[in-house]
């Protein structure tokens, strides 16, 4: 399967946002992060879920290829 990168950019973003969150500790800063890290992962699965049902695919299996590719890029899957 081939994955568009604006799909692997969105999830690259996701990830990001909950690693931004994984670090803090103040309760504040990491009740605003979750929300920011819950918006970027909500549009990630959007695009995601617009893609596989634009390219007649199982939306489940790409996320999977998504996430493959993002966080296991060495792995090469499709």
């Amino acid at each position: 399967m081939d994955i568009p990168d604006s799909l692997i950019d969105l999830q690259r973003a996701a990830d990001a946002e909950w690693a931004r969150l994984a670090e803090l500790t103040d309760n504040d800063e990491r009740e605003a992060q979750r929300l920011v890290w819950f918006e970027a992962g909500a549009r990630a699965q959007a695009a995601i879920t617009e893609w596989a049902a634009a390219h007649n695919e199982n939306r489940y299996k790409v996320e999977k290829a998504v996430r493959e590719a993002v966080r296991h890029p060495e792995s090469g899957s499709d």
